[in-house]
C-alpha cells in the first residue's frame, strides 16, 4: 500500500500550524490533504506522523504529531500515546481527561514556541 500523503507535505502543514499557534483535527489536515474523513484514511495518516516525528527528532525539532488531535477533545488519539509521546516526557497520567488536556497544551507550547521563535530556525543554529 503506498502512504497516504508525503511526509514532507504533512511536515510543512503542521509545521505552518506551529507558526500559526493551532492544533489541526484530524479531519483538518485530512482534508488538507485532498481526503474526507475517514477511520481507514486516519489510521494511515497516523503512520505518517510517526515517520515526520521520527524525522523531526533526527533534525533536532520538536515534535509535529502533538499538534493533531480529536475534535471532541482536542487531545492526540491513542497511537500518539501508545507510540511513546507521553511516556517518552515521563508523563504515566491518563489518555483522556483535564490532565491530558493540561499535558498535552504544554508539549504543544513548547512546539508552537520552537516554530515561532526566528521562524523556526532554531534547530539550524549551530550552538553556542
Amino acid at each position: 500500500m503506498h502512504a497516504l500523503a508525503d511526509p514532507n507535505e504533512v511536515r510543512a502543514h503542521l509545521v505552518g500550524a506551529a507558526r500559526a499557534g493551532t492544533a489541526l483535527t484530524y479531519a483538518e489536515l485530512l482534508e488538507r490533504l485532498g481526503y474526507h474523513f475517514s477511520r481507514p484514511k486516519m489510521r494511515q495518516l497516523c503512520a505518517v506522523l510517526g515517520d515526520v516525528d521520527r524525522d523531526a527528532e533526527a533534525r533536532g525539532e520538536p515534535e509535529l504529531a502533538v499538534l493533531v488531535v480529536r475534535q471532541r477533545d482536542g487531545i492526540p488519539g491513542q497511537g500518539w500515546w501508545v507510540a511513546g509521546g507521553a511516556r517518552s516526557r515521563g508523563y504515566e497520567g491518563p489518555w483522556q481527561g483535564p490532565e491530558a488536556g493540561a499535558f498535552i497544551r504544554a508539549v504543544q507550547a513548547e512546539t508552537f514556541a520552537f516554530w515561532q521563535s526566528r521562524n523556526g530556525t532554531a534547530a539550524l543554529q549551530s550552538p553556542g
